[in-house]
């Protein structure tokens, strides 16, 4: 029996659902790949997913980050997934001397104190990383990001099936700021947070259907308390008007979410 009349077979016996419990769960495993370590480990996460990490700074939510995409570099001797990492960082604080100590520590961690260097180099190659300074350098970045992620899976073997955002929000205010700017000078084009927002989402969902991966995007948000700028009249005001907008905690405190509706919907709900 040759391959294709192997692989039709695959298929027939899919089609007809004739599988033991033991194909099922081996089937599913190679959809789903991702065992990350907690938090993350509670999340039933697949590729074609969308996490977003939100939290106040600091929050530990680039600490997340780097221990998934260690979890994604490593090998599968060492408790990795063998896959490669892109890390799009927004924010332009990321530290990767922090990235390095803690990829050793995993390593060290299934051995002797002296890490194994080439191991390390190849986990360091497989962890890629972009630095964008405005929405317009990732609008770019992403819309090229086709190209680039076909050469680095020429070049590893193995293609990026994990992508980072930090942070999705870091651009917001700016391009907040170069919209009521352009409107004062008619000969510029206007920077609408909307149409921003739409071009980002359209290459992402462009980019999931050629390079099916997981994306994990870090939010920060502004916490305050609902009683300390109104009085009571006010707040049920304030209360009523941004009831679909916020969300509080036990102890009263509020955010409102920031980002237009086009990423919250377009995203996650698609």
């Amino acid at each position: 029996m040759n391959e294709k009349e192997k692989e039709r077979e695959e298929i027939e016996k899919w089609i007809e659902g004739d599988e033991s419990a033991a194909e099922m769960l081996s089937r599913v495993s190679s959809v789903r790949p991702f065992v990350f370590p907690p938090p993350l480990h509670r999340v039933p996460l697949r590729v074609g997913n969308v996490l977003e990490l939100v939290g106040p700074s600091p929050s530990a939510k680039t600490h997340i980050l780097i221990h998934a995409a260690i979890t994604s570099v490593l090998p599968k001797p060492y408790g990795g997934l063998d896959h490669l990492v892109l890390f799009l960082d927004l924010d332009c604080r990321f530290d990767i001397t922090r990235f390095s100590r803690s990829l050793i520590h995993r390593i060290t961690r299934h051995g002797t104190d002296s890490y194994d260097r080439t191991l390390y180099d190849l986990c360091m190659a497989r962890f890629l990383y972009v630095r964008c300074y405005d929405s317009f350098e990732f609008l770019h970045t992403l819309r090229t990001l086709h190209c680039r992620l076909e050469k680095e899976k020429e070049v590893h073997g193995v293609g990026v099936h994990l992508l980072m955002i930090d942070s999705i929000g870091a651009f917001h205010w700016m391009d907040r700021a170069s919209m009521f700017l352009s409107q004062r000078e008619n000969n510029k084009k206007k920077l609408f947070l909307q149409t921003v927002s739409e071009a980002v989402v359209q290459n992402i969902r462009k980019l999931l259907q050629v390079h099916p991966m997981l994306i994990m995007a870090t939010k920060s948000v502004i916490f305050g308390n609902i009683y300390s700028k109104a009085s009571n009249d006010v707040k049920g005001n304030m209360e009523e008007r941004c009831s679909k907008n916020v969300t509080r905690n036990h102890q009263n405190f509020q955010y409102r979410e920031y980002m237009p509706s086009v990423w919250q919907v377009e995203v996650f709900y698609e």
